[in-house]
């Protein structure tokens, strides 16, 4: 190297150049400055895309599990009402009936279950028997209506009886005992 190039070259400079040569200085400190802060905006956009994302799939999330919830709490209810009118239904008070023989003939139509039975009646099918007809009666539970009952024309009496109460529209069967 040639030292003497490097003192005229040094030499050379003016202290007008010194404020340029700071100028340089800061620009490129300034850029550096400037490149970061290009990357660190890129990064918080970036950031603030994915939350602004993740907080949507949130919400979404939210109102599917409030949803679900209220799908849950309303099936519950639900059941818990089917539930309690079920229990209702089996405690409620019924009546029930059965058949006891007193003799060949006689016989006693018995209230055997929990409730009042009003409006009894025992259908008469037209088999051949001839039976004291019963209709209209009322029984507590534990009460019987005596009635009597015959075969005819050679015939026996029948084995099953058919009874309707108010609340009961449809014919009960009840079992006559046998001799």
């Amino acid at each position: 190297m040639n030292w003497g190039d490097a003192r005229s070259w040094a030499a050379s400079w003016e202290w007008g150049d010194a404020p340029a040569w700071a100028a340089f200085g800061l620009a490129a400190i300034a850029l550096w400055i400037s490149i970061r802060a290009q990357k660190d905006g890129r990064r918080s956009a970036n950031a603030a895309v994915a939350s602004v994302e993740e907080a949507r799939l949130s919400r979404v999330a939210s109102e599917k599990s409030a949803v679900v919830a209220e799908e849950t709490l309303a099936d519950q209810r639900r059941e818990a009402a089917e539930r309690r009118a079920a229990e209702e239904e089996a405690s409620r008070p019924r009546p029930a009936f059965t058949i006891e023989r007193r003799n060949r003939s006689n016989f006693y139509l018995r209230n055997t279950g929990t409730g009042r039975a009003t409006g009894v009646a025992i259908s008469n099918r037209g088999a051949p028997y001839v039976m004291e007809r019963i209709a209209g009666v009322d029984l507590a539970p534990a009460e019987a209506v005596e009635f009597s009952m015959l075969g005819s024309a050679g015939q026996p009496i029948p084995g099953t009886l058919y009874v309707t109460w108010d609340g009961q529209g449809e014919e009960v069967p009840v079992a006559v005992p046998s001799l």
